[in-house]
């Protein structure tokens, strides 16, 4: 059987059981954790993580380039389960993984990802396991925090949550973060906020005096997530009254 008809034949092994397998109920009450939209069949994680298994191993011959082309037709149908099916496929070869690799799964950020779960997943899984094997250096998340794409903004902190058991450079991380501080999409500044707050947990001081610098100017989640496990006597010195995004914060490139 040709490549092609491969995927088109587990495609349509994918969408069927999924149908037939489907909770409605499920759905509805996991919709209320996604405000930006949450299409879904209602397939428990469970799942969902034996079937990612099965099909793996059921299909192994497809190899890393095989799944991330079926990766790719997965994140078409805009269902939350074809969409961590593609993730979930390509965890196994995380020790193929390259730069190649790398680009792929960032354009899977532009076009397929939805959700900040899905974003969360894919930086926690894949791009963050680049990042501490040097398979790329920090800076090939630089375009991204200029991205037109939030999810791909967002996974540039969190992708990075890794970095902190290396021995980066707790100065070079934060100075990598700086061109998002002023981003007014919610979802980037919970990620940053998420990325500061465990950074303060092993480098409090220079966080610390990161955040006083950008109290009166970036947007206050970021403070909320950012100063969580703080005392409430530190906490409060990092409480920021609401304020309008900032007009022209943003200035996109289309990546």
């Amino acid at each position: 059987m040709k490549h092609e008809e491969k995927l088109a034949t587990l495609l349509l092994e994918i969408e069927q059981f999924f149908t037939d397998h489907a909770q409605v109920l499920l759905a509805a009450q996991c919709a209320r954790f996604f405000k930006e939209g949450y299409d879904a069949y209602g397939i428990p994680e469970k799942l969902l993580h034996v079937k990612a298994q099965q099909w793996s191993q059921a299909h192994a011959d497809l190899g890393l380039q095989g799944f991330l082309d079926l990766g790719d037709r997965l994140w078409q149908s805009g269902m939350y389960e074809e969409g961590s099916l593609a993730i979930l496929f390509i965890i196994p070869f995380r020790r193929e993984v390259d730069w190649k690799t790398f680009v792929r799964l960032g354009n899977w950020l532009s076009s397929g990802v939805r959700n900040w779960a899905h974003t969360d997943l894919l930086c926690g899984e894949l791009l963050s396991h680049c990042l501490v094997n040097e398979i790329v250096p920090l800076q090939a998340l630089a375009s991204w925090r200029a991205s037109s794409s939030k999810w791909k903004r967002r996974a540039v902190p969190v992708s990075m949550l890794g970095l902190l058991k290396t021995g980066e450079g707790i100065d070079t991380l934060l100075e990598f973060i700086r061109p998002l501080m002023l981003d007014d999409e919610r979802v980037v500044q919970q990620g940053l906020g998420w990325f500061l707050k465990e950074a303060w947990k092993k480098y409090p001081k220079p966080v610390e005096k990161f955040l006083l610098e950008w109290k009166d100017s970036a947007p206050h989640l970021i403070f909320q997530y950012a100063s969580e496990k703080m005392s409430p006597e530190k906490r409060a010195r990092f409480r920021v009254e609401k304020r309008k995004p900032v007009a022209g914060a943003k200035a996109f490139d289309i990546v």
